[in-house]
């Protein structure tokens, strides 16, 4: 629990300890219910796994994790959470708000939002960055959907659209063979490595460096960002806290004729039992461009996920709408689009 709790008409709100097992199974309920609801099996839902050791993990020196909860007479109705990185992107924090299905339109998730915001404002933050998903039918858009209604009754501005992907494992070996031929035509010169669990020592520093800049090199339609700071120490953390979660990591990458790290390429295996794994970033230095190395890396990466064994998981991406070349290349793979998504940001007014 917090020192801080606040009573809005009948919803007290309190910044609550994820280490709470009974209470964080409250948060959690709330949250993969609101997530789940009108998506089907498109929905992603982070397990409650997943969830609490991200949030009640160690203190970390690169990012703050709070988590809220809404009540109303003792029952979960809202809930709320702020992703607040403390290296990079000082005036910004990931804001999320989820108000259990039935509970809607009775001010919850106004109030809570309205919470974190002050919240925010204390701390100078003044960038709010929030994603929501909706189905194909609600269109690029997502008119009508109330995710993304709700963000922009609050003054949030839709930056950027994405489709989501999936695809279907295995991937059969004679479609990786042909793609890699493809792509081997372009790229001579260049190295591949894959791996999975922890990157190797030898690449860690070339990883962040370039992973780094994946906010801004990647297309972000007219959302605000900056690079992310590029720290070794980070990615140890980061690699760390996935092992508690039960998320094994699988990477593929690309040196230069020079021995540098220009392409890489990561997917993360949920061991949960939901069946799913997460294509996280890829990307291709922009002076290295033009040699397929974007294929090359994502091919080696789906032969190391089913050569580790992980060969009935249905892997899940996010395209930006204007990123033709990826979604090019994701559909050479396989992937079929079955859902949307949206990336928003809200400027909260500056205290100075």
């Amino acid at each position: 629990m917090s020192e801080r709790e606040t009573r809005q008409d009948t919803m007290r709100i309190r910044r609550i300890d994820p280490r709470d097992d009974a209470v964080f199974d409250g948060w959690h309920a709330v949250y993969a219910a609101a997530e789940c609801e009108g998506m089907a099996e498109y929905a992603t839902i982070w397990s409650r796994r997943e969830c609490q050791e991200m949030y009640a993990g160690r203190a970390s020196p690169f990012v703050d994790h709070r988590v809220y909860l809404g009540t109303v007479d003792g029952e979960p109705v809202c809930t709320g959470y702020l992703r607040i990185p403390l290296q990079d992107n000082l005036d910004a924090a990931m804001v999320q708000v989820c108000t259990a299905p039935g509970r809607r339109r009775a001010g919850h998730g106004t109030q809570m939002l309205a919470e974190l915001e002050r919240e925010l404002a204390e701390l100078g933050r003044t960038r709010l960055d929030a994603q929501a998903s909706w189905p194909e039918t609600h269109g690029a858009q997502g008119e009508d959907w109330p995710g993304r209604e709700f963000a922009l009754a609050r003054g949030f501005r839709l930056t950027l659209g994405e489709v989501q992907r999936e695809l279907a494992l295995p991937v059969p070996d004679a479609v990786l063979d042909d793609l890699e031929l493809l792509a081997a035509t372009r790229h001579e010169g260049y190295r591949l490595h894959r791996w999975s669990g922890p990157v190797p020592d030898e690449f860690a520093e070339g990883w962040v460096t370039l992973a780094a800049t994946l906010a801004t090199e990647a297309p972000m339609g007219e959302g605000e960002h900056e690079d992310d700071v590029a720290d070794v120490e980070a990615l140890r953390q980061t690699e760390e806290m996935s092992a508690r979660q039960g998320r094994v990591d699988h990477a593929a990458i690309a040196l230069a004729p020079d021995g540098e790290l220009v392409a890489y390429t990561q997917i993360q295996a949920s061991s949960d039992g939901t069946g799913r794994a997460y294509q996280w970033g890829t990307l291709v230095r922009s002076d290295h461009r033009g040699h397929r190395l974007g294929l090359a890396v994502k091919v080696a990466n789906l032969r190391q996920l089913q050569e580790s064994g992980t060969t009935d998981h249905t892997v899940v991406t996010w395209n930006a709408e204007v990123n033709a070349h990826m979604i090019g290349v994701n559909e050479q793979l396989g992937f079929r689009p079955v859902a949307r998504a949206g990336e928003f940001q809200k400027r909260l007014p500056s205290r100075a």
